[in-house]
């Protein structure tokens, strides 16, 4: 799971397995391509299929504090880790809930809600 997000650029992979998330307030997050698409909203901006600007650079910006977006690419390394191939031991999602601080929890639902439902299972 901690392969998934990285804070600085990965000099060994090939720059288009990773994407930037960017914050309102100008944090930026290095994911994998393959957890960005766990949200139908970042999967449709970066489809190689269209001409948006956040395909051709590789760049999600989404509107919200770096605290949520913080969390939302938390929970999509999460899920993507336990939805994967292979044997995993059962993990509560509890033990994820748990760590969101009541302070952003409403700006992370309407994150989600944004972002198609990425926490629907968590919250």
């Amino acid at each position: 799971m901690s392969n998934d997000v990285q804070m600085n650029d990965a000099g060994a992979e090939k720059r288009d397995d990773w994407v930037k998330i960017t914050s309102s307030d100008g944090y930026s997050f290095l994911v994998k391509r393959s957890v960005a698409a766990i949200s139908g909203t970042l999967k449709n901006m970066l489809s190689e299929d269209s001409s948006f600007r956040e395909a051709i650079a590789n760049t999600c910006p989404i509107s919200e504090r770096a605290a949520v977006v913080e969390k939302v690419c938390e929970y999509m390394s999460f899920k993507a880790y336990y939805e994967g191939p292979g044997s995993k031991e059962g993990v509560d999602v509890n033990e994820f809930t748990e760590r969101i601080p009541p302070e952003v929890a409403l700006e992370l639902l309407l994150a989600a809600d944004y972002l198609e439902g990425v926490l629907d299972s968590c919250i």
